[in-house]
C-alpha cells in the first residue's frame, strides 16, 4: 500500500510526462501548420503549327504522341501548281537574259551593213523621185500634163525624202548601238523576273511543314485532303524541356516567397518521389482565384500566380496534372 507521499510523487511525474507530450504535440502540429504548401497544375509550353499558304494537304507524316526533332518534316501541301509556275518563270528569265545580252552586244556588222544598204536604196529612190518631179514640173509649165499628175510627182518626192531620212537614222542608230536606258530597262525586267522566281521558290518551300523545336505531338488537327490555311493549325507540339506548376498564393503569405526559392513537386502517381524545382515567377497583379485551385479557403480570395519550374528528367509530368508544391 502506497503512502500519501509516494502517491503525490507519482501524480507529479505523470503530470510532467503529460506536459512534455502536450508541448511536443503542439510543436509538431504548429510546424505542420507552418509548412508552406501550394496546390496547382502542371503547365507546358506548346507550339501551334500551321502552313503559311492555302492549299490542299497532301501528306500528314506524324501521329499524336510521336516525338519530333527540330526541322523534322511533319506534313506537306500539294505543290504541282507552284512547280509549273516556277518552270514558266525560269523560261521567261532565259528569254529576257537573251534580250539583255543582245542589247549589250550592240548591232552586228551584218546588221550595220544591212542598214547601210537600205540607206543607199533610199538615196537612189530619192534621186529618182527628184528627177521625176523636175521633169513633171517642166511638162506642167508647158501644159503637157495635168495638175493632178504634177501633185502625184511632188508627193512621190516627199515620200522618198522621208524614207531617206528614216533610213539614215536607222543606219546611225545601228552604228551607235542600243541606248543605255534600253539596256537598263531590260535588266530591270530581268531583275523583276528573278525576284518573282525567288518568291515562287519560297512559296514552294512553304508547302513543307517543319518542326521548329524538339517536342511531342499533342494534337493532330487536320488530315490529308483538308484545305490548309495560315489560320488553321495542323499540329500542336508540346515543348518538353520547360515545365512548371502554376499555383496561387494568398496575399498574407506573399511576403514569404521569392524567386529562386527551392521547392519540391509531388504528384499522386508518385507521392514518394518528389521532383525538385524552384520558384521562377511571381505575378505582380492580383486576380480572383481560378476554379482549379483546390483549397477551400482560397477559392473566393484574391491571389497571386506563382510558377514553380521543375527538372522533370524522367518525363512523368503531364499537362494539366494536379500537383502539390512544398516550398523549402
Amino acid at each position: 500500500m502506497l503512502n500519501l507521499k509516494e502517491h503525490k510523487k507519482r501524480i507529479i511525474g505523470l503530470a510532467a510526462v503529460v506536459a512534455v507530450a502536450v508541448s511536443a504535440g503542439y510543436y509538431y502540429f504548429s510546424r505542420q501548420n507552418d509548412e508552406f504548401v501550394l496546390y496547382g497544375n502542371v503547365d507546358i509550353r506548346q507550339v501551334s503549327l500551321a502552313f503559311n499558304s492555302s492549299e490542299r494537304i497532301e501528306k500528314m507524316l506524324v501521329e499524336e504522341g510521336d516525338r519530333v526533332k527540330k526541322n523534322d518534316l511533319l506534313a506537306t501541301l500539294e505543290s504541282k501548281p507552284l512547280e509549273l509556275s516556277i518552270a514558266k518563270s525560269e523560261a521567261a528569265i532565259e528569254k529576257q537574259e537573251a534580250v539583255v545580252q543582245r542589247l549589250k552586244n550592240g548591232s552586228r556588222p551584218e546588221e550595220i551593213e544591212q542598214s547601210a544598204a537600205k540607206m543607199r536604196a533610199a538615196e537612189a529612190d530619192y534621186e529618182n523621185a527628184l528627177l521625176y518631179k523636175n521633169r513633171m514640173a517642166e511638162l506642167y509649165k508647158s501644159s503637157a500634163i495635168s495638175k493632178q499628175e504634177m501633185d502625184n510627182a511632188s508627193a512621190r518626192f516627199k515620200a522618198a525624202a522621208a524614207d531617206l531620212d528614216n533610213a539614215r537614222e536607222t543606219y546611225r542608230l545601228s552604228e551607235i548601238g542600243p541606248r543605255a536606258e534600253d539596256i537598263a530597262e531590260a535588266e530591270a525586267q530581268l531583275k523583276g523576273l528573278r525576284a518573282d522566281l525567288l518568291l515562287q521558290k519560297y512559296n514552294l518551300s512553304q508547302t513543307k511543314l517543319l518542326s521548329p523545336i524538339d517536342g511531342v505531338v499533342r494534337s493532330r488537327l487536320q488530315e490529308p485532303g483538308d484545305m490548309a490555311s495560315p489560320q488553321k493549325p495542323v499540329y500542336l507540339i508540346a515543348v518538353e524541356d520547360t515545365k512548371w506548376v502554376r499555383a496561387y498564393i494568398s496575399e498574407k503569405r506573399l511576403g514569404e516567397i521569392k524567386p529562386g526559392m527551392a521547392a519540391q513537386v509531388i504528384i499522386d502517381s508518385f507521392p514518394d518521389k518528389p521532383i525538385n524545382g524552384q520558384v521562377g515567377y511571381i505575378s505582380n497583379v492580383a486576380e480572383f482565384t481560378p476554379k482549379t485551385v483546390q483549397t477551400e479557403e482560397l477559392r473566393s480570395s484574391l491571389v497571386y500566380e506563382v510558377r514553380v519550374y521543375v527538372e522533370d528528367k524522367d518525363n512523368v509530368l503531364r499537362m494539366g496534372m494536379p500537383a502539390t508544391v512544398k516550398l523549402l
